[in-house]
């Protein structure tokens, strides 16, 4: 019997299309003999539409706005019209298993993975947990440095906070972590609406971008290193990749170079000694394991010229794109794009499997 996957993508976020890039190099990698496709699309305003099954690869991520040519699903009967789990008379169409492929708020922070719990559907990847605090930087930030998770020093503010006093806010930055910074919106990814401030002018205009994106910013002093990221993969034992490394042509790793001209430079394996890859590979697993996390994690870190490793961030759905690290840095440990797919959604049941052993009535 082949597994009826639900890919579930797009989504009210800033990084929509990044989610239609993902879903596009999924659904082409998928393996038809064993699973059947069925896409789920949410538009940018929040509608959802369930489309027909896919039988092959699409050609133009157009193809998956699905707006005009699917089923648009009502959301207070969301679990009878789009996951028909118990409904004997819609059986055909019961989803076995649902791949969430979105990024960024509305997606990749909980909110859809409470969803699905709420309608107890197997699922890939991090739970609400994890999710969540894995997509707002600061609590991320404020999670490692209470599990003793060494990271660059950083502040943070709200809107409200900021407005009432700039001058204030622009000093403590300066006082505090000075020049160079990044400025980044606390709960975006893919470099969305991030800065490299060298001075106070450019610090004010990165303030005034990343507030476009998000009520929570946080700014993180500049660390004088080697970017390098991991791959984590499993449930309760987790298990590492190689090291990658990016050297970024431009001033650093933006939106245009992970997603658009490529000109960024991957390297993979990274070249590293066995001692800082062990480093590496801990100091992964343990920030895997303080959020709780399941399925998969790309682990970003900064490698000091002295071999010390500063925690950056984890991503708890990274993408899937031809530019992604991820699926390259597992395709090198001898994980083949396709093979990781299925093994994320055994992963999925399994997690899926484990909750449903545990009690919930006295």
């Amino acid at each position: 019997m082949k597994i009826k996957l639900g890919l579930l993508y797009g989504g009210k976020s800033a990084e929509h299309n990044v989610s239609l890039q993902t879903a596009k190099a999924v659904i082409k990698a998928l393996d038809l003999t064993k699973y059947e496709i069925h896409p789920i699309y949410i538009s940018e305003t929040g509608e959802w539409v369930r489309g027909a099954q896919l039988l092959g690869p699409v050609e133009d991520v157009k193809e998956l706005r699905l707006k005009e040519a699917g089923q648009l699903i009502s959301p207070v009967a969301l679990n009878s019209e789009l996951f028909p789990v118990n409904s004997s008379q819609n059986n055909e169409d019961k989803i076995d298993v649902v791949f969430p492929l979105l990024h960024g708020p509305n997606g990749e922070d909980g909110t859809v993975q409470g969803l699905l719990e709420l309608m107890n559907i197997p699922y890939v990847g991090n739970g609400v947990l994890a999710s969540s605090a894995g997509m707002d930087k600061v609590m991320m930030k404020n999670i490692y440095a209470q599990a003793g998770i060494k990271q660059a020093n950083y502040v943070w503010y709200l809107r409200r906070d900021w407005q009432s006093d700039r001058e204030a806010a622009y000093k403590n930055v300066e006082d505090t972590l000075g020049y160079p910074c990044f400025v980044k919106p606390a709960n975006l990814g893919s470099s969305v609406g991030i800065s490299k401030c060298k001075d106070r002018e450019s610090l004010e205009k990165a303030f005034e971008l990343a507030f476009e994106y998000d009520r929570k910013i946080i700014i993180e002093e500049g660390i004088d290193g080697r970017e390098v990221e991991i791959g984590v993969l499993g449930n309760e034992d987790p298990q590492c990749s190689v090291v990658g490394e990016i050297v970024p042509t431009t001033d650093f790793y933006d939106y245009q170079a992970k997603y658009e001209d490529g000109s960024t430079g991957l390297i993979i394996p990274a070249d590293i000694t066995d001692e800082e890859y062990k480093k590496i590979k801990s100091v992964a697993i343990q920030s895997f394991k303080a959020l709780d996390c399941s399925g998969l994690v790309r682990a970003d870190f900064f490698l000091t010229k002295d071999g010390d490793v500063l925690m950056n961030e984890v991503n708890t759905m990274p993408g899937f794109t031809p530019f992604s690290m991820f699926p390259m840095l597992w395709q090198e440990s001898g994980l083949s794009y396709s093979k990781l797919i299925e093994k994320l959604v055994e992963l999925g049941v399994k997690r899926h499997e484990e909750k449903q052993q545990i009690k919930h009535t006295f």
